[in-house]
């Protein structure tokens, strides 16, 4: 991988903002977990959404040299998990994030200010 953990999950905010995506989360759950660096976490308006969502950031991430390692639920359409190792993306619609809700689950981890990096307010 080109980029570092870091980079590559603010990348994948970057670029899902630009799609539109909702509540988008940033998590450093270094301290907390060895099952990475960072989770990004974000809501889709529908199933479509979530769907285009994910594509978007395996093409646009793979342009960027990273590959994801596995990728999960892309059937489901209600959330889709990208593994890039260190950087954990879930892409959810509305009501799978709200039963899920790992950013309850996560709420050890750090959450990171990326407002810096939004193109559009919340």
């Amino acid at each position: 991988m080109s980029m570092n953990s870091k980079d590559l999950a603010i990348q994948a905010v970057k670029l899902m903002d630009a799609k539109k995506a909702v509540d988008v989360n940033l998590i450093d759950i270094r301290e907390v977990s060895t099952l990475g660096d960072y989770f990004v976490i974000a809501t889709g308006t529908s199933s479509t959404h979530v769907k285009a969502l994910a594509d978007e950031l395996e093409m646009r991430l793979k342009e960027e040299g990273a590959s994801p390692d596995h990728i999960e639920g892309y059937r489901s359409n209600s959330w889709i998990l990208l593994d890039y190792g260190e950087v954990i993306i879930h892409v959810f619609t509305r009501e799978s994030r709200e039963f899920y809700d790992l950013d309850r689950l996560w709420q050890d981890g750090v959450k990171v200010d990326i407002s810096e990096y939004l193109i559009r307010e919340e």
